[in-house]
């Protein structure tokens, strides 16, 4: 493990970062977030996979072969370890870690999540004043919230001096709406400082629509702000970073930058 740490280039210790903190991401994932082509990312995950730095898994598909999922390998998590002053995991336990997640029944919520993330990531690569100030996976919002709510992510994005505060629901239509609008309880107990809009994304306009149908059946509790949008939307209008968010009980649609945030939009939020 010693070698490695002298083999590791400043984007090679950023997708460690990236892995220990978000757990999986596929290769496209991993494209938009630290390389500029398929071809380049490609071949130093490849080599990192070979040094144990990194994992990899993916499930058989028909037709074609799904994209691989990527994780920390036994190298990798020992890195991490060392760097945190831990015990180094042995390397059965990592491969078993890695095992447990190909098979967990919330891969595919996860993967929706991250690559929400990774969609206004790489927006700001390409455009010079937005920028993703702030991303936390579920662990680190259920130390922010406690036993009030559980968000999926939260995230501040910033786009040429307007600063956005959010947190994340990812919905996969899995979950009756009811259950879906009965998460909203938690956030309007949620103190000022933490009063982010709430940010549904849906897997596609008709989810939304009936989502909306029934917020206007059911209201939003006082001090929530709840804004969506449908990945099938957003695919043609500029991902999660364009003009795709509908705040309820308004027909337009705005960018994110232009959500209602608690400090007026300014650079102040709660850290």
């Amino acid at each position: 493990m010693a070698a490695e740490l002298g083999r590791l280039t400043p984007r090679d210790r950023f997708l460690l970062d990236l892995l220990d903190q978000h757990r999986t991401f596929t290769t496209d994932q991993l494209v938009d977030l630290a390389f500029g082509s398929v071809g380049r990312a490609r071949n130093r995950l490849n080599t990192l996979h070979d040094r144990d730095i990194l994992d990899r898994f993916r499930h058989y598909q028909r037709p074609g072969s799904q994209a691989w999922r990527w994780t920390l390998g036994p190298v990798g998590a020992a890195l991490i370890a060392a760097g945190r002053g831990e015990t180094l995991p042995r390397p059965a336990a990592v491969r078993d870690a890695t095992a447990r997640l190909a098979m967990s029944p919330t891969l595919s919520h996860l993967l929706t999540v991250n690559g929400f993330f990774v969609a206004l990531t790489a927006h700001a690569r390409t455009y010079p004043g937005a920028r993703l100030v702030r991303w936390w996976n579920e662990a680190r919002c259920r130390e922010a919230c406690g036993n009030l709510v559980r968000p999926d992510g939260h995230g501040v994005w910033a786009d040429n001096g307007r600063t956005v505060p959010f947190w994340v629901e990812a919905d996969l239509g899995t979950e009756t709406l009811s259950r879906v609008v009965g998460k909203l309880t938690g956030y309007a107990a949620l103190p000022p400082r933490r009063a982010y809009p709430v940010l549904f994304w849906l897997p596609t306009t008709a989810r939304e629509t009936n989502l909306h149908t029934h917020l206007r059946q059911t209201g939003v509790p006082d001090g929530v702000t709840v804004a969506t949008a449908a990945t099938d939307h957003a695919a043609t209008t500029g991902g999660p970073a364009g003009p795709v968010w509908r705040i309820v009980g308004h027909p337009d649609r705005v960018r994110l930058a232009d959500l209602p945030s608690p400090t007026g939009g300014g650079a102040s939020w709660d850290g």
